[in-house]
């Protein structure tokens, strides 16, 4: 993305306009009374269609009018804001979206014209009883644009035009700042301008919209000079904006200084492209191992200077690495507002009246992380509503409140971001799961599985319980899509569900998929990188533990018994076995199991890189990184190892 490009800095803009008209449309929709909502919403339509107009984009300035006239009729009390209206411009921001982006569908736009005139004259207020002498307001306005407006393509007659448009206007301008002709240039804008206005319509908020594009930079006074008669009848401008008198008028006074504060503060903040950070982080990478072979060669040589600077090296590296994740990381209430939008569209699919309640939006996470959670967690929240629960009739039976609960909820756990999504609906039906797998011949008829596995077939592939197939649910490939995202962020799903009371379900997702701490291990000739987030204690392994656990893999721990994995046999290791074996007990949400290596090497930087296509269906690892000393170690995939080890764990038991 090139922020240079007019066009693209458009884009930009106009998509963080489109997010706060979709935002402020949604709390609209609890709080239909509230005047200063209605004015937020009208302001961002009102600068989407100024800002399209100024950058050529002329069919979205033409849409956005239509909503934008909605709304000013709305917030001058014309006419309600209703849940009809507010749907309808929901629907009308996804089309200036399409029209943003430069993909619309001409008879999308026109239909959804249609329905917002209809709505419109479907909830017209009575109009006022008309009044001979009206008491209106009457304002002075002067005001003066940056030298390079135009340059920048701002149009001073638009401006006055819609001045003009507010009531009685009266427009002298001043030329006293125009150079002589010698020193003049046609791009720069020397005039500045002084209006009367007066009217019912006119306000100090409808005069700050018409500036609301340039207000930053420029010079403006608003001054309210007193009450009028105004004409029963909307009267019509008197002087045209393009015929004004040249008149010397005083400069208007310029605004107070800011604080030098506040200045650094509303300078702190530098937009950067997403690409340029992943660059970046790239760059960090490599220098990370860059450093972890110096180190290596540092540590073989006498060379007391190298060992310092290594050292030092060390150091910068690792701030570098800190800082550059701080950089990357964003809270997840970018990624928790999307579904505000999700849940009203449910609402009207499904006919359940449903209440999102989020916590934990202060949490952040890496921004390459939230952009693939965003399909996974649709899909489990659809789920939850489709499925999970009940209509309001249904609940009413069931002596629950007739509005549903979804929760979004988000924590740190060590390295790990837990983001739950849970409901008080009917819970999930075991006996239909266990029938409909069967039915699949996923599993075998009458086999035995433990909760959680049963839980767990709701994600495999084209398994749905759905009687037919629906605009939300029915075809099996939802859940199926979020077990796949989420082992691809090395990450697990944990489900629960109680009959009755509902269900929950807790996506485990590391905090980044770039640079990690991790434990360096040996195992035969291999090196293996254990993250270190997930180790929580290393015991040693004597031969005669070792012998008297050899039918039995199981360590006892502080009056507790661990399964434990010997990973010499699990990677097939021909090596003589080390007279000190170690275990590495890692653990992932409340389940543990240890790890038999030969040796403990050490901490280690882990730059994490991607396995090949050929390597994508290798469970145990989930990818690997470069030594100081040029080697590859792979990384291991503790959430599989840990399901692995309670699985040895079952088995012991039932042996037992």
């Amino acid at each position: 993305m090139n922020l240079q490009d007019p066009a693209e800095i458009f884009r930009l803009e106009a998509r963080e306009l489109l997010e706060a008209i979709e935002q402020g449309l949604l709390d609209l929709a609890d709080r239909q009374d509230d005047r200063d909502l209605v004015d937020a919403v009208f302001r961002s339509l009102h600068t989407l269609k100024g800002s399209g107009a100024m950058f050529g984009m002329e069919a979205l300035a033409a849409f956005t009018h239509h909503c934008e006239t909605a709304f000013d009729r709305v917030r001058k009390g014309l006419a309600p804001a209703t849940p009809e209206l507010i749907t309808c411009v929901l629907n009308a921001r996804d089309h200036m979206r399409a029209l943003v982006e430069g993909d619309p569908d001409p008879a999308v736009g026109d239909a959804l014209l249609a329905e917002l005139h209809r709505v419109l004259e479907a909830g017209d207020a009575a109009p006022p009883a008309a009044k001979a002498a009206p008491v209106a307001k009457a304002w002075r306005v002067r005001f003066s644009l940056p030298i390079d407006a135009m340059a920048n393509g701002t149009n001073p007659l638009g401006l006055l035009a819609e001045l003009r448009d507010l009531g009685d206007c009266r427009i002298v301008a001043s030329t006293e700042a125009v150079p002589a002709i010698d020193d003049l240039n046609p791009t720069d804008c020397h005039l500045a301008w002084d209006v009367t206005l007066a009217g019912p319509k006119v306000s100090r908020s409808s005069i700050e919209d018409v500036f609301l594009f340039v207000m930053d930079d420029m010079v403006l006074e608003i001054v309210e000079t007193g009450a009028v008669e105004a004409p029963a009848e909307e009267a019509v401008a008197v002087v045209e904006a393009a015929i004004v008198e040249p008149v010397a008028v005083a400069a208007a006074p310029a605004p107070a200084a800011a604080p030098a504060a506040e200045t650094k503060k509303a300078d702190s903040t530098l937009r950067v492209p997403a690409e340029r950070l992943d660059e970046l982080m790239d760059r960090v990478g490599e220098l990370v191992i860059a450093q972890s072979r110096l180190k290596t060669i540092a540590a073989h040589s006498p060379d007391m200077a190298l060992r310092s600077v290594s050292e030092e090296v060390e150091r910068l590296a690792a701030e570098l690495r800190d800082t550059m994740m701080v950089v990357r990381m964003v809270p997840i209430s970018n990624l928790f507002g999307r579904f505000r939008r999700l849940i009203h569209d449910l609402q009207r699919d499904t006919g359940k009246s449903i209440d999102l309640i989020t916590q934990g939006e202060t949490t952040e996470l890496d921004k390459t992380i939230i952009e693939r959670l965003a399909d996974p967690l649709i899909h489990v929240i659809r789920n939850a509503a489709d499925h999970g629960l009940e209509t309001p009739e249904q609940r009413t039976a069931a002596g629950k409140p007739a509005t549903g609960k979804l929760t979004l909820s988000a924590r740190h756990s060590g390295a790990e971001v837990v983001i739950t999504v849970s409901d008080d609906g009917r819970g999930i039906d075991r006996e239909r799961v266990r029938a409909k797998a069967e039915q699949s011949g996923l599993i075998a008829p009458g086999a035995t599985l433990s909760d959680a596995e049963l839980l767990h077939l709701i994600f495999a592939p084209g398994f749905s319980t759905a009687a037919a197939v629906t605009n939300l649910s029915g075809r099996g490939v939802g859940m199926d899509v979020v077990k796949r995202t989420i082992e691809s962020l090395r990450g697990a799903i944990d489900i629960t569900s109680v009959p009755g009371q509902g269900s929950q379900v807790s996506l485990r997702i590391p905090l980044t998929l770039a640079i990690i701490d991790g434990l360096l291990v040996r195992v035969g000739d291999g090196r293996y990188v254990v993250p270190l987030a997930a180790v929580e204690e290393c015991v040693e392994l004597s031969p005669e533990q070792d012998a008297r656990s050899a039918g039995r893999s199981l360590i006892s721990l502080r009056d507790e018994f661990v399964p434990f994995l010997r990973l010499r046999e699990l990677f097939r290791t021909t090596a003589e076995v080390g007279p000190h074996q170690k275990v590495v007990v890692v653990s992932t949400g409340e389940a543990r199991v240890g790890l038999v290596v030969d040796q403990i090497i050490g901490d280690h930087q882990t730059v994490i890189k991607s396995l090949s296509k050929l390597h994508a269906d290798v469970e145990t690892f989930s990818g690997a990184t470069i030594l100081g000393d040029g080697g590859v170690a792979l990384i291991l995939d503790v959430p599989h190892l840990v399901e692995a080890g309670q699985r040895l764990e079952k088995q012991f038991r039932v042996a037992s």
